[in-house]
Protein backbone atom coordinates (compact mmCIF):
# COMPACT_ATOMS: atom_id res chain seq x y z
CA UNK A 1 0.00 0.00 0.00
CA UNK A 2 1.38 3.36 -0.95
CA UNK A 3 1.89 5.44 2.17
CA UNK A 4 0.45 8.98 2.25
CA UNK A 5 2.76 11.70 1.05
CA UNK A 6 3.35 14.30 3.72
CA UNK A 7 5.17 17.63 3.58
CA UNK A 8 8.14 17.79 1.30
CA UNK A 9 10.65 20.61 1.31
CA UNK A 10 13.04 21.35 -1.48
CA UNK A 11 14.82 24.02 -3.47
CA UNK A 12 14.75 24.34 -7.22
CA UNK A 13 18.20 24.07 -8.79
CA UNK A 14 19.66 26.30 -11.43
CA UNK A 15 20.87 24.80 -14.69
CA UNK A 16 22.45 26.08 -17.83
CA UNK A 17 23.49 24.99 -21.28
CA UNK A 18 27.11 24.60 -22.33
CA UNK A 19 28.38 24.37 -25.84
CA UNK A 20 30.26 21.15 -26.64
CA UNK A 21 32.44 22.60 -29.39
CA UNK A 22 35.94 21.18 -29.11
CA UNK A 23 37.50 24.42 -30.33
CA UNK A 24 36.20 26.45 -27.41
CA UNK A 25 35.70 23.92 -24.65
CA UNK A 26 39.01 24.52 -22.98
CA UNK A 27 39.52 28.17 -23.88
CA UNK A 28 39.81 30.79 -21.19
CA UNK A 29 37.44 33.12 -23.01
CA UNK A 30 34.69 30.51 -23.03
CA UNK A 31 35.15 29.86 -19.32
CA UNK A 32 34.65 33.53 -18.55
CA UNK A 33 31.58 33.77 -20.78
CA UNK A 34 30.12 30.55 -19.39
CA UNK A 35 30.57 31.87 -15.86
CA UNK A 36 28.71 35.07 -16.72
CA UNK A 37 25.93 33.27 -18.57
CA UNK A 38 25.51 30.81 -15.73
CA UNK A 39 24.91 33.59 -13.25
CA UNK A 40 22.14 34.96 -15.45
CA UNK A 41 20.39 31.61 -15.84
CA UNK A 42 20.69 30.74 -12.17
CA UNK A 43 19.04 34.06 -11.30
CA UNK A 44 16.18 33.14 -13.63
CA UNK A 45 15.85 29.53 -12.44
CA UNK A 46 16.27 29.83 -8.69
CA UNK A 47 14.16 32.06 -6.49
CA UNK A 48 16.31 31.56 -3.42
CA UNK A 49 13.23 30.55 -1.44
CA UNK A 50 12.02 27.23 -0.10
CA UNK A 51 9.17 25.59 -1.96
CA UNK A 52 6.63 23.72 0.19
CA UNK A 53 3.76 21.58 -0.99
CA UNK A 54 1.53 18.79 0.27
CA UNK A 55 0.47 15.70 -1.65
CA UNK A 56 -2.28 13.21 -1.02
CA UNK A 57 -1.92 9.55 -2.09
CA UNK A 58 -3.80 10.29 -5.32
CA UNK A 59 -1.51 13.24 -6.07
CA UNK A 60 -2.89 16.68 -6.85
CA UNK A 61 -2.14 18.38 -10.16
CA UNK A 62 0.74 20.12 -8.40
CA UNK A 63 1.91 16.77 -7.09
CA UNK A 64 1.96 15.30 -10.60
CA UNK A 65 4.31 18.08 -11.64
CA UNK A 66 6.60 17.61 -8.66
CA UNK A 67 7.15 13.84 -8.87
CA UNK A 68 8.01 11.23 -11.46
CA UNK A 69 7.49 7.51 -12.02
CA UNK A 70 10.48 5.25 -12.66
CA UNK A 71 9.92 2.54 -15.26
CA UNK A 72 12.55 -0.21 -15.10
CA UNK A 73 13.01 -2.47 -18.09
CA UNK A 74 14.40 -5.86 -17.10
CA UNK A 75 14.80 -9.38 -18.44
CA UNK A 76 16.27 -12.34 -16.54
CA UNK A 77 18.73 -10.31 -14.48
CA UNK A 78 17.16 -10.58 -11.05
CA UNK A 79 20.19 -9.53 -9.03
CA UNK A 80 20.58 -6.39 -11.11
CA UNK A 81 16.88 -5.65 -10.76
CA UNK A 82 17.02 -5.87 -6.98
CA UNK A 83 19.99 -3.51 -6.90
CA UNK A 84 18.13 -1.12 -9.17
CA UNK A 85 15.00 -1.18 -6.99
CA UNK A 86 17.04 -0.63 -3.87
CA UNK A 87 18.81 2.34 -5.41
CA UNK A 88 15.86 4.16 -6.97
CA UNK A 89 13.68 3.50 -3.95
CA UNK A 90 15.69 6.17 -2.15
CA UNK A 91 15.16 8.96 -4.68
CA UNK A 92 13.09 11.60 -2.91
CA UNK A 93 10.81 12.62 -5.76
CA UNK A 94 10.09 9.17 -7.14
CA UNK A 95 6.37 8.51 -6.73
CA UNK A 96 6.47 4.86 -7.80
CA UNK A 97 8.63 2.25 -9.53
CA UNK A 98 7.07 0.17 -12.30
CA UNK A 99 8.94 -2.97 -13.37
CA UNK A 100 8.24 -4.14 -16.92
CA UNK A 101 8.24 -7.94 -16.54
CA UNK A 102 8.18 -9.94 -19.79
CA UNK A 103 9.47 -13.30 -18.56
CA UNK A 104 7.42 -16.48 -18.90
CA UNK A 105 7.62 -17.18 -15.17
CA UNK A 106 6.23 -14.78 -12.55
CA UNK A 107 8.67 -12.80 -10.39
CA UNK A 108 10.41 -15.16 -7.93
CA UNK A 109 9.86 -14.69 -4.22
CA UNK A 110 13.11 -12.82 -3.60
CA UNK A 111 12.19 -10.29 -6.29
CA UNK A 112 8.47 -10.13 -5.57
CA UNK A 113 9.24 -9.22 -1.97
CA UNK A 114 10.00 -5.73 -3.24
CA UNK A 115 6.28 -5.34 -3.92
CA UNK A 116 5.64 -4.83 -0.22
CA UNK A 117 9.07 -3.85 1.05
CA UNK A 118 9.26 -0.40 2.63
CA UNK A 119 11.55 1.68 0.49
CA UNK A 120 11.52 4.44 3.09
CA UNK A 121 13.68 7.53 2.63
CA UNK A 122 16.19 8.44 5.36
CA UNK A 123 14.52 10.85 7.78
CA UNK A 124 11.12 10.54 6.12
CA UNK A 125 7.91 8.54 6.49
CA UNK A 126 7.56 8.27 2.73
CA UNK A 127 7.89 5.02 0.84
CA UNK A 128 8.05 4.35 -2.87
CA UNK A 129 5.46 2.00 -4.27
CA UNK A 130 6.78 -0.83 -6.45
CA UNK A 131 4.60 -2.59 -9.01
CA UNK A 132 5.35 -5.31 -11.54
CA UNK A 133 3.60 -4.90 -14.89
CA UNK A 134 3.52 -8.50 -16.11
CA UNK A 135 3.30 -8.99 -19.89
CA UNK A 136 2.33 -12.24 -21.53
CA UNK A 137 4.43 -11.54 -24.61
CA UNK A 138 8.19 -11.03 -24.54
CA UNK A 139 8.71 -7.84 -26.51
CA UNK A 140 10.85 -4.72 -26.20
CA UNK A 141 7.71 -2.78 -27.05
CA UNK A 142 6.43 -3.62 -23.57
CA UNK A 143 8.62 -0.94 -22.05
CA UNK A 144 6.39 1.69 -23.67
CA UNK A 145 2.97 0.23 -22.94
CA UNK A 146 0.66 2.74 -21.22
CA UNK A 147 0.81 2.32 -17.45
CA UNK A 148 -2.50 1.71 -15.68
CA UNK A 149 -3.02 3.92 -12.63
CA UNK A 150 0.11 5.99 -13.23
CA UNK A 151 -0.05 9.13 -11.07
CA UNK A 152 2.58 11.31 -12.75
CA UNK A 153 3.10 12.80 -16.17
CA UNK A 154 6.89 12.42 -15.99
CA UNK A 155 8.36 8.97 -16.61
CA UNK A 156 12.01 8.09 -16.09
CA UNK A 157 12.69 5.13 -18.39
CA UNK A 158 15.77 3.16 -17.34
CA UNK A 159 17.40 -0.23 -17.89
CA UNK A 160 17.91 -2.47 -14.89
CA UNK A 161 21.71 -2.25 -15.14
CA UNK A 162 22.03 1.53 -15.08
CA UNK A 163 22.10 3.53 -11.83
CA UNK A 164 21.80 7.31 -11.94
CA UNK A 165 22.51 9.08 -8.62
CA UNK A 166 19.32 10.47 -7.11
CA UNK A 167 20.68 14.03 -7.05
CA UNK A 168 21.60 13.83 -10.73
CA UNK A 169 18.22 12.30 -11.53
CA UNK A 170 16.37 15.13 -9.81
CA UNK A 171 18.42 17.70 -11.70
CA UNK A 172 17.39 16.05 -14.98
CA UNK A 173 13.79 16.02 -13.81
CA UNK A 174 13.91 19.76 -13.14
CA UNK A 175 15.14 20.25 -16.70
CA UNK A 176 12.38 18.02 -18.09
CA UNK A 177 9.71 20.11 -16.33
CA UNK A 178 10.85 23.08 -18.45
CA UNK A 179 10.49 21.03 -21.67
CA UNK A 180 7.98 18.24 -20.90
CA UNK A 181 7.34 17.37 -24.56
CA UNK A 182 10.98 16.50 -25.24
CA UNK A 183 13.21 13.56 -24.44
CA UNK A 184 15.63 14.54 -21.67
CA UNK A 185 18.35 12.13 -20.64
CA UNK A 186 21.89 10.95 -20.24
CA UNK A 187 22.80 8.83 -23.29
CA UNK A 188 23.03 10.82 -26.57
CA UNK A 189 23.41 9.33 -30.04
CA UNK A 190 23.51 10.75 -33.59
CA UNK A 191 22.24 9.89 -37.06
CA UNK A 192 24.67 10.69 -39.88
CA UNK A 193 23.65 11.09 -43.50
CA UNK A 194 26.00 9.30 -45.84
CA UNK A 195 27.67 11.64 -48.30
CA UNK A 196 26.25 11.76 -51.82
CA UNK A 197 23.59 9.16 -50.99
CA UNK A 198 20.50 9.40 -53.21
CA UNK A 199 18.01 8.60 -51.88
CA UNK A 200 19.28 9.55 -48.44
CA UNK A 201 20.95 6.85 -46.36
CA UNK A 202 21.98 7.14 -42.73
CA UNK A 203 24.44 5.55 -40.34
CA UNK A 204 24.15 5.31 -36.59
CA UNK A 205 26.63 7.32 -34.56
CA UNK A 206 27.59 6.01 -31.12
CA UNK A 207 29.01 7.80 -28.11
CA UNK A 208 32.43 8.57 -29.59
CA UNK A 209 30.96 10.39 -32.58
CA UNK A 210 28.89 12.53 -30.18
CA UNK A 211 31.94 13.22 -28.02
CA UNK A 212 34.07 14.16 -31.01
CA UNK A 213 31.60 16.39 -32.86
CA UNK A 214 29.35 17.74 -30.14
CA UNK A 215 26.27 16.77 -32.17
CA UNK A 216 23.44 14.42 -31.29
CA UNK A 217 19.84 13.79 -32.36
CA UNK A 218 18.67 10.99 -30.08
CA UNK A 219 18.55 10.36 -26.35
CA UNK A 220 18.35 6.65 -25.59
CA UNK A 221 15.50 5.59 -23.33
CA UNK A 222 17.83 3.41 -21.29
CA UNK A 223 18.08 6.55 -19.11
CA UNK A 224 15.66 9.31 -20.11
CA UNK A 225 12.68 11.35 -18.96
CA UNK A 226 9.66 11.55 -21.22
CA UNK A 227 5.95 12.33 -20.92
CA UNK A 228 3.64 9.39 -20.29
CA UNK A 229 1.49 10.45 -23.25
CA UNK A 230 4.18 9.07 -25.55
CA UNK A 231 3.59 5.57 -24.16
CA UNK A 232 0.03 5.67 -25.46
CA UNK A 233 1.17 7.13 -28.79
CA UNK A 234 3.93 4.53 -29.19
CA UNK A 235 1.55 1.65 -28.49
CA UNK A 236 -1.47 2.87 -30.46
CA UNK A 237 -0.28 5.42 -33.03
CA UNK A 238 3.25 4.42 -34.05
CA UNK A 239 3.29 3.06 -37.62
CA UNK A 240 2.54 -0.66 -37.29
CA UNK A 241 5.48 -1.55 -39.52
CA UNK A 242 7.88 0.12 -37.08
CA UNK A 243 6.15 -1.48 -34.08
CA UNK A 244 6.50 -4.92 -35.68
CA UNK A 245 10.10 -4.25 -36.73
CA UNK A 246 11.21 -3.43 -33.16
CA UNK A 247 9.50 -6.57 -31.86
CA UNK A 248 11.00 -8.89 -34.46
CA UNK A 249 14.50 -7.40 -34.38
CA UNK A 250 14.52 -7.17 -30.56
CA UNK A 251 16.23 -3.85 -31.06
CA UNK A 252 15.66 -0.17 -31.88
CA UNK A 253 12.55 0.53 -29.80
CA UNK A 254 14.51 3.47 -28.38
CA UNK A 255 15.19 4.81 -31.88
CA UNK A 256 11.50 4.39 -32.69
CA UNK A 257 10.62 6.50 -29.64
CA UNK A 258 13.11 9.18 -30.72
CA UNK A 259 11.44 9.28 -34.15
CA UNK A 260 8.00 9.54 -32.57
CA UNK A 261 8.92 12.40 -30.22
CA UNK A 262 10.87 14.33 -32.86
CA UNK A 263 7.98 13.94 -35.30
CA UNK A 264 5.65 15.43 -32.66
CA UNK A 265 7.86 18.30 -31.50
CA UNK A 266 10.07 19.22 -34.46
CA UNK A 267 12.78 19.83 -31.86
CA UNK A 268 15.93 18.07 -30.69
CA UNK A 269 16.12 16.15 -27.42
CA UNK A 270 18.08 17.50 -24.45
CA UNK A 271 21.28 15.90 -23.17
CA UNK A 272 22.00 16.12 -19.45
CA UNK A 273 25.58 15.78 -18.29
CA UNK A 274 25.74 13.46 -15.32
CA UNK A 275 27.72 10.51 -14.06
CA UNK A 276 25.98 7.14 -13.82
CA UNK A 277 26.99 3.54 -13.15
CA UNK A 278 26.50 0.53 -15.40
CA UNK A 279 26.42 -2.48 -13.09
CA UNK A 280 25.82 -5.26 -15.62
CA UNK A 281 27.83 -6.89 -18.35
CA UNK A 282 27.69 -5.36 -21.79
CA UNK A 283 24.50 -6.06 -23.72
CA UNK A 284 23.62 -5.90 -27.38
CA UNK A 285 25.76 -2.81 -27.90
CA UNK A 286 28.84 -5.00 -27.48
CA UNK A 287 27.93 -7.24 -30.41
CA UNK A 288 30.03 -6.88 -33.53
CA UNK A 289 27.10 -6.00 -35.78
CA UNK A 290 25.45 -3.56 -33.37
CA UNK A 291 26.31 -0.46 -35.40
CA UNK A 292 25.06 -2.05 -38.61
CA UNK A 293 21.78 -3.17 -37.07
CA UNK A 294 21.12 0.28 -35.66
CA UNK A 295 21.89 1.87 -39.01
CA UNK A 296 19.42 -0.50 -40.67
CA UNK A 297 16.78 0.65 -38.17
CA UNK A 298 17.41 4.28 -39.01
CA UNK A 299 17.00 3.66 -42.72
CA UNK A 300 13.91 1.50 -42.32
CA UNK A 301 12.20 4.05 -40.07
CA UNK A 302 13.20 6.88 -42.41
CA UNK A 303 11.63 5.01 -45.31
CA UNK A 304 8.40 4.39 -43.38
CA UNK A 305 8.07 7.98 -42.19
CA UNK A 306 8.93 9.30 -45.63
CA UNK A 307 11.33 11.86 -44.20
CA UNK A 308 13.91 12.18 -41.43
CA UNK A 309 12.26 13.67 -38.31
CA UNK A 310 15.36 13.60 -36.10
CA UNK A 311 16.76 17.06 -35.31
CA UNK A 312 20.34 17.79 -34.30
CA UNK A 313 21.08 19.14 -30.86
CA UNK A 314 24.29 20.92 -29.92
CA UNK A 315 23.96 21.65 -26.22
CA UNK A 316 24.09 19.82 -22.92
CA UNK A 317 22.65 20.80 -19.57
CA UNK A 318 25.11 21.04 -16.70
CA UNK A 319 24.35 21.50 -13.02
CA UNK A 320 26.06 24.83 -12.36
CA UNK A 321 26.72 24.25 -8.67
CA UNK A 322 28.66 21.11 -9.52
CA UNK A 323 30.51 22.02 -12.69
CA UNK A 324 31.60 25.47 -13.82
CA UNK A 325 34.30 25.09 -16.43
CA UNK A 326 34.38 21.55 -17.88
Amino acid sequence: MHSPRCWYKGKSRGWHYKSMSQSVRFSILFSILAFSATLVVICKGWTGQDTWYAEAPGLTELGKQKRYTIVVNTFKRHDLLKRSLEHYGHCNRADAIRVQWSEADPPPADVASFLTADRGMPGSDDSVEVKFDVHLEDSLNNRFKPLPDVRTEAIFSVDDDLLVPCETLEFAFELWTSAPDQLVGFVPRMHWRKKHSTPAEYSYGGWWSVWWTGRYSMILTKAAFLHHKYFEQYTNELPREIFAYAHKARNCEDIAMSFLVANQTGAPPLWVKGAFSEIGSYGISSLGNHQQRRSECLNQFHRIYGYMPLIEGHVKAVQAVRDWFW
